[in-house]
């Protein structure tokens, strides 16, 4: 245990003339970068090169390059860390998995990562290709992996690095429920976050070491709570809620970095920076002799078109993305106006993005006697600019090589899954649904599944018809959440006359627009909240 020093009694100590060794560390980090190697547009999605060229543009891998040599020359000890989530997210991933990201890291010379729900998206076996190719410890405290023959005895909780004749302790952390979220396989085992890091935080004390910074993807709401209950916790680097956090912007969700205070009165300073390579997260950390944050300041970097690119790293990437370009710059349909995507929006109320996407896969299986579809927020990764769309846009969107799923659902399990969608909305988690052939209401203030949802109708014969619980409904949804994920394990336990081998989704969203274009987005008050209380 750190024996500890208020800032108070710090700055009394300094104002006494009493010598007092410090060190400082500027922790520069990343995360949910979502295999964003190129420049972004302001909507998170492809960029072109002329609007690259006028500055318009945001992140990339070569953008980083410039940043994080710069923060390096500014301090005298840095180290660079990722919240998790690399993977998934454009062709660079579906194409080429792991390794450009891995590539990319190597370049700029990580410290260590955490695992994200992601990186289990193509099962351990990919996740273990990238840990053998990169020069970096990748970290997960909160999950055993000893019955799972690819990542036992390589897939560490914690390891110890050094700046400046230090020790520094990261502890790595993945969502609690990534099984649910993502493929880790039966043979990972998932732990309680706050027990997991203070185990480790343990061990790491035991070995000497007094600066400890948790790289976890688990959102900045469970950051906060295991600062609040973990003794020991100097930094915690987070991901997973794409949260922007900032002390001088009003659009951030809090301060950066947010001050946490532990069980035994220490603080520990929580931060974030957004995702996709947009923000580098740069954070000013003093430590006195005992290992006490008696500092601790920063600013995510916006990676704007100020930052120039570094050229090498541009080549390269021009050179990784020629076997993609047939493919994503195949115009497939025309849209009047912006199509918003934004998880901030989607997550949490109908969008326009989520209604075209229900719409494209009811519109395929209608035919086939389905009258409902039901899909995941979280499958949703951007929005769409007004103008031509391409196949490369539509991928970003739906990334994740999903297929489109039927099965027959009793309405009352229909009712289960509604519940399920909308029980944590509060944490903007993306289990929540977009629909199509159906329409509800949800009452925030009712405890979650405990009869949120309030109403709930279906299109029968070209007019809406109230739900009927004893009634077997057609459904469509896509293979993730059929076999369980989001929460949605109600379609794999009670489904009936399933099929899980339909087209891909992103192929059928595709022909969709090419069908309906010019594509005109809306909204049609198919999903409304209500105030019962």
């Amino acid at each position: 245990m750190k024996t500890l020093f208020s800032l108070t009694a710090a700055s009394v100590l300094a104002l006494s003339g009493m010598a007092q060794a410090e060190f400082s560390l500027t922790v520069l980090h990343t995360n949910d970068m979502h295999s964003r190697v190129e420049s972004i547009s302001k909507y998170d999605s492809g960029c072109s090169a002329e609007d690259n060229d006028e500055g318009k543009c945001f992140g990339s891998y070569s953008r980083l390059v410039t940043a994080v040599e710069k923060a390096r020359g500014m301090s005298n000890n840095t180290i660079l860390v990722d919240g998790g989530d690399q993977f998934q997210g454009s062709l660079f991933y579906t194409y080429y998995k792991g390794k450009v990201a891995a590539e990319m890291m190597n370049k700029l010379g990580y410290d260590g990562m955490t695992v994200g729900n992601h990186e289990f998206d193509d099962g351990p076996e990919t996740l273990a290709g990238f840990m053998a190719t990169v020069g970096f410890p990748v970290l997960m405290s909160n999950a055993d992996v000893s019955a799972e023959p690819e990542l036992a005895g390589k897939l560490m909780p914690s390891t110890v690095i050094e700046r400046g004749g230090e020790k520094i302790g990261l502890i790595g952390l993945t969502p609690v429920d990534a099984g649910e979220l993502s493929s880790p396989g039966k043979n990972v085992k998932f732990a309680d976050p706050a027990a997991s890091v203070a185990r480790e935080v343990a061990a790491l004390e035991a070995q000497g070491v007094n600066k400890i910074i948790v790289l976890s993807h688990s959102g900045y709401l469970v950051d906060q709570d295991v600062a609040s209950k973990v003794a020991g916790i100097d930094v915690i680097v987070g991901g997973h809620s794409h949260t922007y956090l900032s002390s001088s912007s009003d659009k951030a969700s809090g301060p950066y970095p947010t001050m946490v205070t532990g069980p035994d009165g220490s603080l520990t300073a929580v931060v974030q920076a957004y995702a996709y390579g947009k923000y580098l997260g740069a954070l000013d950390v003093t430590f006195d002799d005992n290992g006490v944050v008696t500092k601790a300041s920063g600013e995510p970097i916006v990676m704007d078109g100020e930052v120039v690119e570094d050229s090498a790293t541009k080549q390269r990437i021009a050179e990784l993305a020629k076997p993609l370009e047939e493919i994503r710059n195949k115009v497939v349909s025309e849209t009047v106006g912006l199509i918003e995507g934004d998880r901030a929006v989607c997550r949490v109320e109908e969008c326009e993005m989520g209604n075209l996407v229900a719409d494209a896969m009811l519109g395929r299986v209608a035919d086939q006697g389905i009258q409902i579809a039901i899909t995941n927020s979280g499958g949703l990764r951007a929005s769409i600019d007004g103008g031509p769309v391409t196949m490369g846009e539509v991928l970003t969107v739906l990334p994740f090589q999903n297929t489109l799923s039927t099965f027959q659902l009793k309405g009352a399990d229909v009712l289960a899954a509604l519940e399920n969608g909308v029980s944590q909305v509060e944490e903007v988690k993306g289990r929540f649904p977009q629909v199509a052939g159906l329409k509800f209401s949800w009452d925030p203030s009712t405890a979650p599944n405990e009869g949120r949802i309030k109403s709930v109708e279906v299109m029968e014969n070209g007019a809406w018809t109230a739900l009927d619980p004893d009634k077997t409904y057609g459904v469509v949804s896509n293979n993730f959440m059929r076999s369980g994920g989001d929460g949605y394990s109600i379609f794999e336990t009670a489904g009936m006359k399933a099929y899980d081998f339909g087209p891909g989704l992103e192929d059928v969203l595709a022909d969709y627009l090419a069908d309906n274009q010019p594509y005109t987005p809306y909204k049609d008050g198919r999903i409304s909240k209500v105030a019962t209380n």
